[in-house]
């Protein structure tokens, strides 16, 4: 049965003891008898022209989205529609870790580079799937962290691996043997702050944003030196003023979100100063347009998550889209979706950067978003401006129902529409892929404290019971809005898409099935049980002229689909 992210949450509120049990018995596991290979001469290193010409690359996959505009859509169509009836298993690597694996890998040169929950990376032939090395994070005292132990992947730059972890370090490896160069602090875990997005390298930053958001912490986006571990610039996603914003009684679409604006003024009149617990994290990886130098990415919830008289206004810049430079951190511009967000429909799925069609039908520079309210949202990427949002992926009902404390139904549920799974595009078919969660629920309200550094949510959301939940794989077309396709799904979709020149879009399920979709018109092509929750998000390599397709199936604790510990490969 799967539970809502309040249950998820409830049940990883006391992680510490999990993760001391946990890494006390890997301890012992993972040295019994192994004897790594040695790394091969020919990994050498990812360079600033190869992160900036990732797109293009069909040897490797180098960042967690496959480039810097996030499109997650690789360029080979070796595996196509009219052979991937034919995939099949290359190898199936099981790492030490039987827990929620979201993990995207890195691939270079014939290397791959995985991570799992609890902060555990491997580096092994991504030909073969025989280990090199296996780097295991020793964490500190205290952790607090929301939705599962997980890790969503390494960057990397140079002959360096850079990766989050769950007490809100950031720890620097040598690619070729593993060993830890530096870890420097993020935030502090003690008042709920964690790390589990995988990171993005630019020009010799580290950036990384921040989980808690469920926690009352202080959403930011932070860079640092990839050399030396040293702070660069921070940018908080939550203003010290100015956090009121413009008291918007409509969301991004128009719609009425029945606001008592005169109540929220009078309690800010007497209480301006929550910004510091007033939430906001950044779930995943930023976008980078190397043009403008901008970064782009979304912030999440305000805290507490449903109990808004604790934070009146419009909470700025929670659920938005925002814009900085990315040599300095300075504020471009936002886009807020829902101001003063009471159920818990925050943005976290990453930005895609994609041209896009406006008005008036020119091709202009955009930027995408998927939505838990089962909307893509579609900017002009110069100023923020919606250009146009899609249609509902997901059936809406009640939007906008205040909570109540008797509990009250609304659609979507607070999972989603688009939870924090990656989107794909299909540049040339102008479709964006979405996986979606259908999950009824209501939304009880009460009133709740800053508890300093706990969980604070200020009410619950429950599933109803009896009520179907299931999924779907969407395509939009991003210069209308419409959708083109959907394939129905028997379980919520979490996760994420992968797209490819070979006119493929492949997703997985929390039952265990990996999938490959027809990219124009959503025929499924080709399945594989994988005996596990597949949670994460595919990517995709070529090595010595032969195209692989690898996938994590660990499961996932939120929506509490069966753990598992493995990376599965296929190819031809």
């Amino acid at each position: 049965m799967n539970r809502s992210k309040l249950v998820a949450l409830t049940m990883i509120a006391g992680g510490c003891a999990l993760w001391s049990q946990l890494a006390a018995g890997q301890e012992t596991q993972a040295g019994a008898g192994i004897k790594p290979r040695p790394m091969p001469a020919t990994l050498g290193t990812a360079s600033q022209q190869m992160l900036d010409a990732a797109s293009k690359d069909s040897s490797n996959w180098l960042i967690s989205n496959g480039d810097y505009a996030q499109t997650r859509y690789y360029p080979s169509q070796q595996i196509n529609v009219k052979n991937v009836g034919k995939l099949r298993p290359a190898f199936v690597f099981q790492t030490a870790v039987v827990e929620s694996m979201e993990t995207a890998p890195i691939v270079l040169n014939g290397v791959m580079f995985l991570t799992t929950s609890f902060n555990h990376v491997y580096a092994i032939d991504a030909v073969t799937g025989e280990e090199f090395w296996h780097y295991k994070h020793k964490p500190g005292p205290v952790t607090t962290f929301c939705c599962g132990p997980n890790n969503r992947g390494v960057a990397i730059a140079g002959d360096k691996l850079y990766m989050g972890t769950l007490d809100a370090k950031l720890v620097a490896l040598d690619a070729k043997t593993g060993k830890k160069l530096w870890e420097t602090e993020i935030a502090d875990p003690e008042k709920g702050y964690s790390e589990t997005m995988a990171p993005v390298v630019v020009d010799g930053k580290v950036l990384i944003g921040t989980n808690g958001g469920e926690y009352g912490i202080r959403g930011f986006v932070k860079a640092f030196d990839a050399e030396t571990g040293k702070e660069m610039w921070t940018f908080y996603t939550i203003p010290e003023q100015g956090h009121e914003g413009v008291w918007a009684e409509k969301d991004a679409t128009g719609r009425d979100m029945h606001r008592d604006i005169a109540a929220e003024k009078a309690a800010l009149a007497k209480n301006s100063k929550f910004y510091e617990t007033l939430g906001g994290g950044v779930w995943m990886a930023p976008a980078f347009d190397r043009a403008t130098n901008t970064l782009f990415f979304v912030a999440g919830n305000p805290s507490p998550d449903l109990y808004g008289a604790e934070r009146p206004g419009d909470n700025l810049y929670t659920n938005s889209m925002i814009a900085i430079d990315a040599t300095t951190g300075k504020y471009k511009w936002h886009s807020q979706y829902i101001a003063h967000d009471v159920w818990d429909l925050d943005a976290v799925s990453p930005p895609i950067l994609v041209d896009v069609k406006d008005e008036k039908g020119r091709m202009i520079p955009g930027v995408i978003h998927g939505g838990k309210t089962g909307h893509i949202y579609v900017h002009d990427r110069k100023d923020g401006r919606l250009i146009r949002f899609s249609e509902a992926m997901v059936p809406q009902e009640n939007m906008w129902t205040l909570p109540t404390a008797n509990g009250v139904r609304m659609l979507p549920g607070a999972n989603g529409g688009v939870e924090w799974s990656p989107m794909a595009v299909h540049p040339k078919a102008r479709l964006a892929y979405a996986v979606n969660l259908h999950q009824p629920m209501t939304y009880q309200v009460e009133a709740s404290p800053y508890p300093g550094g706990k969980l604070w949510l200020g009410g619950a959301f429950k599933n109803v019971p009896g009520e179907e939940q299931a999924g779907n794989v969407t395509a939009v077309n991003i210069d209308t809005g419409k959708i083109a396709w959907q394939a129905k799904t028997e379980q919520p979709m979490i996760g994420g898409a992968l797209a490819t020149a070979g006119n493929l879009v492949f997703a997985g399920e929390g039952n265990g099935w990996f999938k490959a979709y027809d990219a124009m018109n959503g025929k499924m092509l080709w399945k594989y049980q994988c005996g596990a929750g597949v949670n994460a998000p595919a990517v995709s390599y070529t090595v010595k002229g032969k195209q692989y397709i690898a996938v994590a199936a660990g499961g996932n604790t939120q929506l509490d689909f069966k753990r598992g510990n493995s990376v599965f490969v296929f190819a031809l």
